[in-house]
């Protein structure tokens, strides 16, 4: 009966504190979902990490006007952060690439994909690249690792989300075994996507994990 008691009050001290806006935002949380792992920080409501898979999956749905949606257990970013601004809903694990099944899509929906991304970067070069990839992927399996940095200089929304100052995605062929690298800052691109390649360190994937 105490240990019922006990648990009663516990609930209902956790509700309380969510009511009084008391739950402590987390710096960092790993989730893993069908298509994609995230690592995803209540503070900035942004991924700070995102690694998926890219394979030759055919086309067979359309997103239509589908949108994307928030998480129950987890604080995201929602679409006020994107109202008059610059900044794209950007998915990271790309749409286009799971189009084979309409779970898979609707899987790149979550906000935990969407990170602010300036539009023309969005809609641009970056969107370039994720074409190549599924151009590169008829012939050998991608992974895909994506790095979001932050710094003191980074965009704070009124509605609380930060924006991020680059990306890095990391681009291994797992049959050449062999990496590519492309780094953009979050503006409009003055370089094309073949251009913003930069070398790969070894030493920047060792603690990397390449989600299966």
């Amino acid at each position: 009966m105490k240990k019922i008691t006990y648990l009663i009050l516990a609930i209902l001290l956790a509700c309380s504190q969510i009511l009084m806006g008391q739950t402590k935002l987390r710096d960092s949380v790993w989730v893993k979902k069908e298509i994609f792992s995230v690592i995803y920080s209540e503070v900035y409501q942004q991924p700070l990490w995102i690694t998926y898979k890219s394979t030759n999956r055919p086309t067979l749905v359309k997103r239509g006007s589908m949108d994307f949606y928030t998480e129950k257990e987890i604080k995201t970013s929602d679409g006020d952060d994107y109202v008059k601004n610059v900044y794209d809903k950007g998915h990271l694990a790309p749409a286009a690439t799971f189009s084979d099944n309409l779970q898979n899509l609707k899987a790149t929906f979550t906000y935990l994909n969407s990170a602010l991304q300036n539009q023309y970067l969005n809609r641009g070069e970056w969107r370039l690249l994720e074409e190549q990839e599924r151009k590169w992927d008829d012939n050998e399996n991608l992974q895909i690792i994506i790095v979001l940095n932050f710094d003191k200089n980074s965009e704070n929304l009124p509605t609380g989300a930060k924006v991020p100052m680059n990306f890095k995605k990391h681009i291994f062929f797992e049959k050449q075994k062999t990496w590519k690298c492309f780094y953009f800052l979050n503006e409009r691109p003055n370089f094309k996507w073949q251009e913003s390649e930069r070398s790969c360190s070894p030493n920047e994937h060792k603690n990397l994990f390449l989600g299966k």
